[in-house]
């Protein structure tokens, strides 16, 4: 409980959902979504709505973009949320992956599955704690240079910390690693992935302590600073000299392509935490429900043609006769419409209120559902805006113009995903979450853009000569996100908006024109 001027205030609301919207290439942009249930109800349900501007000159619509090609456009992972640990957390905690493997050793209970399963725990709890060390390197630098500040002891603190840590964390593992090769009758596959977790982690120390050192560039290159400094870069060239002992190619060259160092880095980076990601059993979501309302069209045609039948027999005419004849003809052919224009009218009522496909988001270690994902993507008119966001839209000139004058394409992306909060596993910090990221190639928006390029004519003010400047032609599209999440009666909303700057080439920039606002909690609805 906190107080504000004697008054008690409840406690902030915990980050149920946690989004970074990154650019990933010139092709890809990126959404990482963390879903962080806290455990106050059996089920939360999370959902995401992405609506995406498109200038109209731009050709994208739900002919020329279905639903097909843009669901092949997005990349799908989802995964346990690596664990959170720091680096003194793994020396000292009794449930750090590497005490666990220590122990397995001195009990001699060697389950090899396990080791390997452990091993690669270790590397990504060790990751996650650099990460977050370069990550705090790079926030205390930039808010130096704000304030314009050249001393900040605690940085000092943080680095020899970390470069501690790490050492103490590797000469452990690896002691453990010689040991179980030498005592325990491993299988050749252990012993080699035991090898290449013990690279991946050298490589880590070597990727966060290098951004680290490239992030404190604006700082004094004197005094504790180059100290800093060169005891990191101390640490890689320590790992380096490791790698080379040890045969290894994952070694950086200074004049060559490192094809094969970027290689091992993916390679590496996918095998050792393979053992986070969660398998996604994908069906139809409105297929079922589809074919049930085409057969109620087709039955409500034939009862039609029935009829129709019926009637003309009523009207005392003979089989043979021309009559009955062009009455059954024109009744078989309204019967085909109002058999193809109902299943038009239920497959668009289908489309406005089923989710296109729907995913079991499973654990292929034990074989449980996690949780379900449904997914719906709508075009045009179809998509409603809501308010929230129209009003987030409405903070920019053009936007505000363009939305009255100027035609604009609306693609609707919706996400919801429903998560069983007691099969999720538990850590020492509390309920596990899970990560879901999703990546959206947006190729098939360039293909009908001009030139990236232009000449434009320039009058020097001087002579009044003629002559040639480059101008760049770029489009603009608009992503705005609203988030939902419903958990214990409680709806939390938040919304951001962002811009891709595009040419023919790819992605440009992002701009992000309005940050995350934070949720705001209200009670849920009733059905009623």
């Amino acid at each position: 409980m906190t107080y504000s001027a004697g008054v008690p205030q409840a406690p902030a609301l915990p980050p149920l959902l946690q989004n970074r919207l990154d650019v990933h290439d010139r092709k890809q942009f990126e959404l990482k979504l963390e879903y962080q249930p806290s455990g106050a109800d059996d089920e939360t349900r999370y959902l995401v709505e992405t609506y995406l501007f498109v200038p109209a000159s731009l050709n994208i619509d739900a002919e020329t973009y279905p639903r097909a090609a843009f669901y092949a456009d997005i990349h799908n992972y989802v995964r346990f949320k690596t664990p959170v640990m720091t680096l003194a957390e793994v020396l000292s905690l009794d449930s750090s992956p590497l005490a666990r493997l220590e122990a397995r050793l001195l009990t001699g209970l060697v389950g090899e599955p396990e080791l390997v399963y452990q091993s690669k725990m270790l590397s990504c709890v060790f990751r996650g704690a650099l990460r977050r060390f370069a990550n705090g390197v790079d926030e205390r630098c930039e808010g130096m240079a704000r304030a314009g500040d050249v001393t900040c002891a605690q940085l000092e603190v943080d680095v020899r910390a970390a470069q501690d840590g790490v050492r103490r964390v590797l000469e452990r593992f690896r002691a453990w690693a010689r040991s179980a090769t030498l005592r325990c009758q491993l299988q050749e596959k252990t012993r080699a992935s035991i090898r290449l977790v013990d690279e991946y982690m050298s490589l880590t120390v070597e990727q966060f302590f290098r951004k680290a050192v490239a992030d404190m560039d604006s700082l004094p290159r004197t005094g504790v600073y180059i100290e800093l400094r060169k005891e990191l870069m101390d640490e890689v060239l320590r790992e380096e000299r490791y790698r080379k002992d040890n045969q290894l190619r994952s070694v950086i060259s200074p004049t060559g392509d490192n094809e094969e160092y970027i290689h091992r880095i993916g390679f590496l980076k996918k095998f050792c935490m393979n053992i986070l990601f969660l398998s996604a059993r994908r069906a139809s979501n409105r297929q079922g429900w589809e074919e049930v309302l085409f057969a109620l069209a087709a039955g409500v045609a034939m009862a039609f043609a029935t009829a129709v039948a019926l009637w003309a027999q009523k009207q005392d005419a003979t089989q043979a006769s021309l009559n009955f004849f062009l009455i059954m003809v024109v009744g078989y052919m309204m019967k085909d419409r109002i058999k193809e224009g109902m299943r038009r009218i239920f497959s668009q009522l289908a489309a406005r209120h089923l989710y296109d496909r729907k995913s079991r988001i499973m654990d292929p270690v034990t074989g449980r559902c996690l949780g379900t994902c449904e997914e719906k993507v709508d075009y045009g008119g179809a998509v409603k805006v809501p308010e929230s966001v129209a009003v987030l839209r409405s903070r920019d000139d053009f936007i505000t113009v363009s939305q009255g004058e100027l035609s604009e394409t609306v693609i609707r992306y919706q996400k919801q995903v429903v998560l069983d909060v007691e099969l999720l596993p538990r850590t020492e910090r509390g309920l596990s979450g899970i990560t879901d990221i999703i990546r959206v190639n947006v190729e098939r928006y360039l293909r009908d853009m001009d030139e990236p390029e232009y000449a434009l004519e320039y009058v020097d003010l001087e002579d009044f000569s003629v002559g040639r400047v480059r101008g760049a032609k770029s489009y603009q599209v608009d992503l705005a996100f609203r988030f939902i999440v419903e958990e214990s009666d409680q709806e939390r909303e938040s919304l951001q908006l962002v811009r891709l700057v595009l040419d023919r080439n790819g992605i440009k920039r992002m701009l992000r024109l309005c940050p995350e606002q934070p949720p705001q909690p209200e009670p849920i609805r009733s059905a009623a």
